[in-house]
């Protein structure tokens, strides 16, 4: 019986021992190799002292090692953390000691930041930096702080995992993600809430070993876990796709067709790229025969264009925010010859099976039918909570009672209709979250950036139309009086702060701001000057 995300590899490692699990830039890892080298890591940090409930850093970029990191860290009884490998250095260091992370695991292509990330951890610790040990790294290598470190070649394979008990209800990862207060919050789930996940997304779209999946989201984005956990839990072959390849969609074409995947799940905007720009009159993409998407809307016409590229292939609208993994999918059905193509995006479908959904009003009454409403989520694959952050959890959750017990929801802040045929079509959103290339980004958090310069008096920050229906993030500034602040200087301290899908496009220095009737900013009204300085009118 499997109940830990763990064991996963340990039935398919003894199902299919020779058969490649994960595959990156011409290497792999077979099932087998891939529990021994797991193995091996999780004695590594037991011996480094590694408990069961402790949270582990991986700090890589996207490589076999994230596999052997992730099955590692959970053989050793921990949770994994995925940090950003791009993001700026305070904003990593801010999730180590937030988390309390005391390892961390990396690889040499990232010693160069090391020095400089050491040292915003020690400044941003309020007692004792919590960080211990990196592995990863050369043993020339030279750590300061009192850090140790180590290198994979000390790591030996090992046929056995460590004697560890964990419960289907310990954690199982954290991920961070962009928050409201200004700094990132971290959100937890259990082997439970990732195993149900992993059996429901392989249930739904009938995921066999035979598949190849194309791995296309880094390790800290949660679209992720579906290459990470149902892949594996079905014994098929995860493709990780390089960062180099995501920025040249011939190429990534290109390895579509030799990988010969046959499950792609990413934002739409990547599958855009590859309409646009992927010569798919070149490839042979026959072997795809179901494209996921999700994150944010797809445009109708790049949606229905690249169906008919890949004509054999089903398309399905994947829903659920990173704190229920989840809940909704709506499978496209293919345009009839003659039939005009709809303007509408794809609705969000229907709540799956093991969910359960209410749509309330402002005063968490439910809704009538077709009346637009927050979407509120009770799933199985739902978080435990925000990482130490007790106010948000006393937000994000709506309690009820169903069938003489408590029912616990999410609240998605999503703003979702009820069609007629029983699909849910996206509305919007209740805040200034906004969504682009499926990275979540509050806005409150780039004012905090701008606001946090010492020249600066006021900010606000604001989505604008950018290419192939996303958006993108401008904003405007009020100086302090004789500041002399330029807007370069401006965006590079906020480059400095934010990861860089967050930082924006530009910054307008203003003399004055609209302002609603009680005198707050009427960031509406900046937004709309900006919609038609993009527009041309």
């Amino acid at each position: 019986m499997i109940y830990l995300l763990s064991q996963i590899l340990d039935r398919s490692a003894e199902q299919f021992p020779e058969r490649e699990a994960f595959r990156c830039d011409g290497a792999s890892l077979t099932y087998g190799e891939l529990l021994r080298r797991a193995n091996g890591l999780a004695h590594k940090l037991v011996d480094l002292g590694v408990k069961r409930g402790d949270r582990v850093g991986i700090y890589l970029h996207k490589s076999l090692e994230s596999a052997i990191a992730i099955y590692g860290i959970w053989k050793a009884g921990a949770a994994y953390v995925p940090l950003d490998p791009s993001a700026p250095v305070t904003r990593t260091a801010y999730a180590i000691n937030h988390c309390g992370i005391r390892h961390l695991i990396t690889q040499k292509s990232k010693r160069m930041r090391m020095p400089d990330l050491l040292d915003a951890i020690a400044v941003g610790a309020q007692h004792a930096a919590p960080l211990r040990h990196v592995i990863g790294l050369p043993e020339t290598f030279v750590l300061d702080h009192g850090v140790g470190h180590c290198d994979w070649s000390d790591i030996l394979p090992s046929d056995t995992s460590p004697s560890v008990r964990v419960m289907e209800q310990d954690l199982a990862y954290i991920m961070y993600t962009s928050g409201s207060t200004g700094t990132p919050k971290g959100i937890m789930h259990t082997h439970r809430s990732g195993l149900d996940y992993a059996r429901m997304a392989a249930h739904t779209y009938g995921l066999t070993h035979a598949d190849r999946l194309g791995n296309h989201s880094p390790l800290h984005f949660d679209m992720s876990t579906l290459d990470y956990f149902s892949g594996p839990l079905v014994g098929a072959t995860t493709v990780i796709i390089p960062e180099a390849y995501m920025k040249m969609p011939a190429s990534l074409s290109q390895l579509a067709q030799d990988e010969a995947l046959t499950i792609w799940y990413s934002v739409p905007f990547a599958l855009i790229q590859l309409l646009l720009r992927g010569v798919l009159e070149e490839r042979d993409l026959s072997s795809l025969r179901w494209v996921l998407f999700g994150g944010e809307p797809y445009p109708a016409k790049y949606m229905y264009g690249l169906m008919e590229r890949l004509p054999q292939a089903r398309f399905s609208n994947v829903y659920g925010p990173a704190e229920i993994n989840q809940c909704s999918y709506y499978h496209v059905p293919p345009l009839v010859e003659g039939q005009t193509i709809p303007e509408e995006v794809a609705p969000i479908g229907q709540i799956w099976a093991n969910a359960e959904e209410i749509v309330v009003d402002d005063q968490d009454e439910p809704v009538v039918s077709g009346d637009v409403g927050e979407l509120l989520v009770r799933t199985s694959t739902m978080m435990m909570g925000y990482w130490q952050r007790p106010d948000l959890n006393e937000s994000a959750f709506y309690r009820t009672e169903i069938a003489h017990q408590t029912a616990v929801f999410y609240r998605t802040g999503d703003l979702v209709q009820q069609l007629p045929d029983g699909n849910y079509q996206f509305v919007g959103r209740k805040d200034r979250q906004i969504k682009t290339r499926g990275y979540r980004i509050e806005l409150d958090e780039v004012e905090a950036a701008l606001v946090g310069h010492p020249q600066v008096e006021e900010a606000a920050a604001y989505a604008v139309p950018a290419e192939a229906g996303s958006h993108q993030v401008e904003a405007a500034v009020i100086l302090k009086a004789e500041a002399t602040l330029s807007d370069g200087e401006l965006l590079n301290y906020v480059g400095e702060r934010l990861p860089a899908y967050a930082v924006p496009r530009r910054v307008a220095i203003a003399t004055t701001f609209p302002r609603t009737g009680t005198g707050k900013i009427d960031r509406r009204a900046l937004q709309q000057q900006a919609e038609r300085r993009v527009i041309g009118y």
